[in-house]
Protein backbone atom coordinates (compact mmCIF):
# COMPACT_ATOMS: atom_id res chain seq x y z
CA UNK A 1 0.00 0.00 0.00
CA UNK A 2 1.69 3.16 -0.82
CA UNK A 3 0.74 7.18 0.42
CA UNK A 4 1.92 10.27 0.52
CA UNK A 5 4.02 11.65 3.58
CA UNK A 6 4.92 14.86 4.51
CA UNK A 7 7.84 14.68 6.78
CA UNK A 8 8.09 18.18 8.60
CA UNK A 9 10.81 17.45 11.19
CA UNK A 10 14.28 16.57 10.44
CA UNK A 11 16.09 13.67 11.79
CA UNK A 12 20.20 13.98 12.23
CA UNK A 13 20.01 17.73 11.56
CA UNK A 14 19.48 17.30 7.74
CA UNK A 15 18.09 20.76 7.03
CA UNK A 16 16.28 20.79 3.26
CA UNK A 17 12.48 19.95 4.33
CA UNK A 18 9.65 19.31 4.55
CA UNK A 19 10.13 16.55 1.65
CA UNK A 20 7.02 14.91 0.42
CA UNK A 21 7.44 11.37 -0.92
CA UNK A 22 5.95 8.42 -1.25
CA UNK A 23 5.52 5.49 1.87
CA UNK A 24 5.88 2.00 0.99
CA UNK A 25 5.61 -1.05 3.87
CA UNK A 26 8.13 -3.60 3.67
CA UNK A 27 7.95 -5.78 7.27
CA UNK A 28 9.02 -3.72 9.66
CA UNK A 29 10.72 -0.80 7.35
CA UNK A 30 9.53 2.04 6.11
CA UNK A 31 11.52 3.49 2.75
CA UNK A 32 10.76 6.80 1.73
CA UNK A 33 11.43 8.19 -1.67
CA UNK A 34 11.98 12.01 -2.85
CA UNK A 35 13.82 14.23 -5.29
CA UNK A 36 16.01 16.21 -4.26
CA UNK A 37 17.34 19.50 -5.99
CA UNK A 38 19.64 19.03 -8.83
CA UNK A 39 22.76 18.68 -7.23
CA UNK A 40 25.50 15.47 -7.84
CA UNK A 41 27.45 16.27 -11.48
CA UNK A 42 24.46 18.14 -12.88
CA UNK A 43 22.10 15.17 -12.65
CA UNK A 44 18.99 15.18 -10.80
CA UNK A 45 19.81 12.47 -7.36
CA UNK A 46 16.85 10.35 -5.46
CA UNK A 47 16.83 10.82 -1.90
CA UNK A 48 16.43 7.62 0.15
CA UNK A 49 15.79 6.97 3.76
CA UNK A 50 15.20 4.22 5.38
CA UNK A 51 13.36 4.22 8.77
CA UNK A 52 13.68 0.87 11.19
CA UNK A 53 10.19 0.88 13.27
CA UNK A 54 8.31 -1.49 15.81
CA UNK A 55 4.64 -0.15 15.06
CA UNK A 56 6.35 3.89 15.05
CA UNK A 57 9.08 5.73 13.25
CA UNK A 58 12.50 5.11 14.66
CA UNK A 59 15.90 5.58 13.52
CA UNK A 60 17.25 6.05 10.42
CA UNK A 61 18.83 3.71 8.69
CA UNK A 62 20.09 5.34 5.24
CA UNK A 63 20.05 8.49 3.99
CA UNK A 64 20.92 10.33 0.48
CA UNK A 65 19.56 14.02 0.60
CA UNK A 66 21.07 17.06 -0.38
CA UNK A 67 22.24 19.64 2.30
CA UNK A 68 21.38 23.45 1.31
CA UNK A 69 24.13 24.68 3.45
CA UNK A 70 26.70 23.01 0.93
CA UNK A 71 26.95 22.61 -3.02
CA UNK A 72 27.48 18.32 -2.72
CA UNK A 73 25.81 15.48 -0.88
CA UNK A 74 25.78 13.85 2.30
CA UNK A 75 24.98 10.02 2.15
CA UNK A 76 24.69 7.98 5.22
CA UNK A 77 24.47 4.12 5.39
CA UNK A 78 25.02 1.89 7.92
CA UNK A 79 26.84 -1.61 7.65
CA UNK A 80 26.54 -4.77 9.49
CA UNK A 81 29.82 -4.30 11.08
CA UNK A 82 30.07 -4.76 15.03
CA UNK A 83 26.08 -4.50 15.20
CA UNK A 84 25.47 -1.65 12.84
CA UNK A 85 27.98 1.20 12.28
CA UNK A 86 27.78 3.91 9.86
CA UNK A 87 29.52 5.39 7.19
CA UNK A 88 29.23 9.06 6.28
CA UNK A 89 30.24 10.23 2.86
CA UNK A 90 30.48 13.60 1.41
CA UNK A 91 30.16 13.71 -2.08
CA UNK A 92 31.04 17.01 -3.85
CA UNK A 93 29.42 18.84 -6.42
CA UNK A 94 31.99 17.95 -9.24
CA UNK A 95 33.11 14.60 -10.00
CA UNK A 96 36.08 13.79 -7.06
CA UNK A 97 39.33 14.23 -8.11
CA UNK A 98 40.59 13.26 -4.43
CA UNK A 99 39.53 11.19 -1.55
CA UNK A 100 39.93 11.09 2.22
CA UNK A 101 39.11 8.91 4.14
CA UNK A 102 38.33 9.14 8.21
CA UNK A 103 37.76 8.08 11.57
CA UNK A 104 34.79 9.47 13.75
CA UNK A 105 33.05 9.97 10.39
CA UNK A 106 30.04 11.72 12.11
CA UNK A 107 32.34 14.47 12.67
CA UNK A 108 34.65 15.34 9.72
CA UNK A 109 32.42 14.25 6.83
CA UNK A 110 30.38 17.35 7.84
CA UNK A 111 33.46 19.47 6.51
CA UNK A 112 32.74 19.62 3.07
CA UNK A 113 31.66 23.15 2.96
CA UNK A 114 35.07 24.08 4.17
CA UNK A 115 36.50 22.31 1.28
CA UNK A 116 33.95 23.87 -1.06
CA UNK A 117 35.09 27.44 0.09
CA UNK A 118 38.84 27.28 -0.66
CA UNK A 119 40.93 26.29 -3.55
CA UNK A 120 41.36 22.95 -3.66
CA UNK A 121 40.92 20.19 -5.83
CA UNK A 122 36.95 18.23 -5.75
CA UNK A 123 37.24 15.58 -2.76
CA UNK A 124 34.83 13.37 -1.57
CA UNK A 125 35.01 12.65 2.58
CA UNK A 126 34.30 9.32 3.69
CA UNK A 127 33.65 9.31 7.46
CA UNK A 128 33.45 5.84 9.35
CA UNK A 129 31.54 6.37 12.39
CA UNK A 130 33.20 6.40 15.83
CA UNK A 131 32.33 3.74 18.59
CA UNK A 132 30.06 5.92 21.19
CA UNK A 133 32.06 4.36 23.86
CA UNK A 134 35.64 5.96 24.41
CA UNK A 135 37.07 2.83 25.67
CA UNK A 136 36.08 1.09 22.40
CA UNK A 137 36.56 3.81 20.53
CA UNK A 138 40.54 4.04 21.72
CA UNK A 139 40.55 0.08 21.60
CA UNK A 140 39.64 0.24 17.83
CA UNK A 141 41.80 3.01 17.03
CA UNK A 142 45.16 2.48 18.18
CA UNK A 143 46.61 -1.16 17.91
CA UNK A 144 48.18 -1.57 20.71
CA UNK A 145 45.02 -2.11 23.40
CA UNK A 146 43.18 -4.85 21.65
CA UNK A 147 44.92 -5.80 18.61
CA UNK A 148 41.86 -8.21 17.80
CA UNK A 149 39.62 -5.23 17.70
CA UNK A 150 41.74 -3.06 16.00
CA UNK A 151 42.35 -5.66 13.00
CA UNK A 152 38.74 -6.08 12.64
CA UNK A 153 37.68 -2.83 12.72
CA UNK A 154 41.18 -2.05 10.04
CA UNK A 155 39.79 -4.51 7.68
CA UNK A 156 36.21 -3.09 8.27
CA UNK A 157 37.56 0.42 7.16
CA UNK A 158 40.04 -0.75 4.44
CA UNK A 159 38.17 -3.18 2.83
CA UNK A 160 34.53 -3.20 3.17
CA UNK A 161 34.63 0.54 3.10
CA UNK A 162 36.76 1.30 -0.03
CA UNK A 163 34.43 -0.89 -1.86
CA UNK A 164 31.29 0.11 -0.82
CA UNK A 165 32.53 3.93 -2.10
CA UNK A 166 33.67 2.01 -5.32
CA UNK A 167 30.40 0.52 -5.93
CA UNK A 168 28.17 3.02 -5.06
CA UNK A 169 29.46 6.17 -6.57
CA UNK A 170 32.18 4.79 -8.56
CA UNK A 171 35.01 6.54 -6.90
CA UNK A 172 37.88 4.38 -6.99
CA UNK A 173 41.14 6.55 -6.71
CA UNK A 174 44.69 5.74 -7.35
CA UNK A 175 47.08 5.83 -4.29
CA UNK A 176 48.40 9.28 -4.93
CA UNK A 177 44.80 10.80 -4.65
CA UNK A 178 43.71 9.06 -1.48
CA UNK A 179 44.62 10.11 2.00
CA UNK A 180 43.66 8.87 5.38
CA UNK A 181 42.34 11.57 8.15
CA UNK A 182 42.10 11.49 11.78
CA UNK A 183 42.20 13.73 14.74
CA UNK A 184 43.07 12.85 18.14
CA UNK A 185 42.86 9.38 18.96
CA UNK A 186 41.61 9.17 15.40
CA UNK A 187 44.88 10.62 14.56
CA UNK A 188 46.41 7.09 15.72
CA UNK A 189 44.53 5.80 13.89
CA UNK A 190 45.64 7.52 10.50
CA UNK A 191 49.25 7.14 11.03
CA UNK A 192 48.32 3.24 11.50
CA UNK A 193 46.57 2.74 8.56
CA UNK A 194 48.77 4.76 6.83
CA UNK A 195 51.73 3.32 7.84
CA UNK A 196 50.07 -0.55 7.46
CA UNK A 197 48.39 0.50 3.13
CA UNK A 198 50.91 2.52 1.82
CA UNK A 199 49.57 0.75 -1.41
CA UNK A 200 46.22 2.63 -0.58
CA UNK A 201 46.65 5.83 1.21
CA UNK A 202 49.26 8.16 -0.22
CA UNK A 203 49.23 10.53 2.35
CA UNK A 204 47.99 10.77 5.75
CA UNK A 205 46.60 13.92 7.38
CA UNK A 206 47.10 13.87 11.39
CA UNK A 207 45.79 16.88 13.96
CA UNK A 208 46.61 16.40 17.66
CA UNK A 209 47.41 12.38 18.07
CA UNK A 210 47.04 10.49 20.99
CA UNK A 211 49.88 8.96 22.96
CA UNK A 212 48.30 5.41 22.76
CA UNK A 213 50.52 4.58 19.34
CA UNK A 214 53.67 5.45 19.22
CA UNK A 215 56.25 5.53 15.93
CA UNK A 216 57.70 1.83 15.38
CA UNK A 217 61.29 0.75 16.34
CA UNK A 218 61.96 -0.11 13.02
CA UNK A 219 59.75 1.91 9.75
CA UNK A 220 58.29 0.07 6.67
CA UNK A 221 60.10 0.46 3.73
CA UNK A 222 57.31 2.26 2.31
CA UNK A 223 55.75 5.21 4.22
CA UNK A 224 52.95 7.81 2.96
CA UNK A 225 53.63 11.43 2.58
CA UNK A 226 52.25 12.80 6.40
CA UNK A 227 50.79 16.10 7.20
CA UNK A 228 51.06 16.65 11.01
CA UNK A 229 49.37 19.71 13.21
CA UNK A 230 48.91 20.53 17.10
CA UNK A 231 48.69 23.06 18.63
CA UNK A 232 50.56 25.50 21.14
CA UNK A 233 48.15 25.02 23.96
CA UNK A 234 47.93 21.07 23.86
CA UNK A 235 51.63 20.44 24.89
CA UNK A 236 50.76 16.92 25.37
CA UNK A 237 49.37 16.19 21.55
CA UNK A 238 52.14 18.68 20.66
CA UNK A 239 55.09 16.14 21.69
CA UNK A 240 52.99 13.34 20.09
CA UNK A 241 52.18 14.60 16.82
CA UNK A 242 56.44 16.11 16.87
CA UNK A 243 57.68 12.57 18.01
CA UNK A 244 55.61 10.99 15.05
CA UNK A 245 57.11 14.05 12.47
CA UNK A 246 61.02 13.58 13.58
CA UNK A 247 60.58 9.56 13.16
CA UNK A 248 58.78 9.67 9.38
CA UNK A 249 61.31 12.05 8.44
CA UNK A 250 64.11 10.48 9.77
CA UNK A 251 62.70 6.99 7.95
CA UNK A 252 62.50 9.35 4.73
CA UNK A 253 59.08 10.52 4.43
CA UNK A 254 58.01 13.30 3.30
CA UNK A 255 56.80 15.77 6.13
CA UNK A 256 54.47 18.28 6.94
CA UNK A 257 54.46 19.54 10.99
CA UNK A 258 52.53 22.58 11.47
CA UNK A 259 51.92 24.52 14.98
CA UNK A 260 48.78 26.33 15.52
CA UNK A 261 48.33 28.74 18.08
CA UNK A 262 45.10 26.97 19.83
CA UNK A 263 44.17 23.91 22.36
CA UNK A 264 42.53 20.41 21.59
CA UNK A 265 40.00 20.72 18.32
CA UNK A 266 40.17 24.26 17.81
CA UNK A 267 41.93 25.05 14.43
CA UNK A 268 41.16 20.77 12.98
CA UNK A 269 38.52 21.78 10.66
CA UNK A 270 40.40 25.29 9.33
CA UNK A 271 43.43 22.94 9.03
CA UNK A 272 41.69 20.52 6.86
CA UNK A 273 41.71 22.61 3.46
CA UNK A 274 45.30 23.23 4.01
CA UNK A 275 46.35 19.49 4.31
CA UNK A 276 44.00 18.67 1.25
CA UNK A 277 46.05 21.37 -1.13
CA UNK A 278 49.22 19.97 -0.06
CA UNK A 279 48.61 16.89 -0.60
CA UNK A 280 46.03 16.75 -3.93
CA UNK A 281 46.76 20.64 -5.42
CA UNK A 282 48.67 21.53 -8.43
Amino acid sequence: MAASLEITRPPNRISQWPLTCERTTVLSTFRFQAWSNPTRYGKERLALVVIETDGQLSRIRDLTVHDPRAAGEVVTETFDYDGGRQVTAYIPPDPPEAVVFAGDGQLISQWGGVLEAADVPSTMIVGIHRQADETLRLHEYSPGFDPERFAAHEEFFVGDVRRWARSRFGVALPTERTAVFGVSAGGELALAIGLRHPDVYGAVFCASPGGGYRPPGVMPGSIPRAYLVAGTLEPFFLENATRWAVALRDAGADVVMTERAGSHGAFWREEFPLMVAWAFGP
